[in-house]
């Protein structure tokens, strides 16, 4: 997860600072495709689009439906949009969600992509809607969580 410092909201120039934790899922790369069962990750609530027009279909979507973002690796060139995936929190509950945008592992902290940070390599970005079936308080903010392909 990242950080851009404040010079960026006010749309001076700034540095940007990618914090890379100990619990990050290995380097994923565009042309990687995971062969496990399932992938370790940590659920992020942004909204599932991020705010903006998902890269999948370029319509904005409600945070009441189920849907998510992927880190880019995960995310490969757009080919799993539209595709349903299966989130599993620690609590046990699952539920099902579309991919419907990519959380950028590359790029970030730039009027593109509304000042943000990159996303880590191991974020599932969800909606309300997900944070809900899983039982889980928004308040949060992020979760360890593991996604498989439904």
């Amino acid at each position: 997860m990242g950080s851009c410092d404040s010079a960026f909201s006010k749309g001076a120039i700034g540095t940007c600072v990618l914090h890379v934790s100990a619990m990050s899922a290995p380097h994923h790369n565009r042309n990687f495709r995971s062969i496990a069962p399932f992938e370790k990750a940590l659920l992020n609530e942004a909204g599932g689009d991020g705010g903006g027009p998902s890269e999948c279909d370029g319509r904005y979507h409600s945070n009441n439906e189920r849907i998510v973002a992927l880190s880019t690796g995960w995310y490969d060139g757009g080919s799993r949009c539209g595709r349903m995936i299966r989130i599993t929190a620690q609590n046990g509950r699952s539920t099902t969600a579309k991919v419907v945008d990519e959380c950028d592992s590359r790029n970030g902290c730039d009027q593109e992509h509304d000042y943000q940070p990159p996303c880590g390599n191991n974020i599932v970005d969800g909606s309300n809607a997900v944070w809900n079936d899983l039982g889980l308080n928004t308040d949060i903010g992020v979760v360890d969580v593991t996604w498989s392909m439904a």
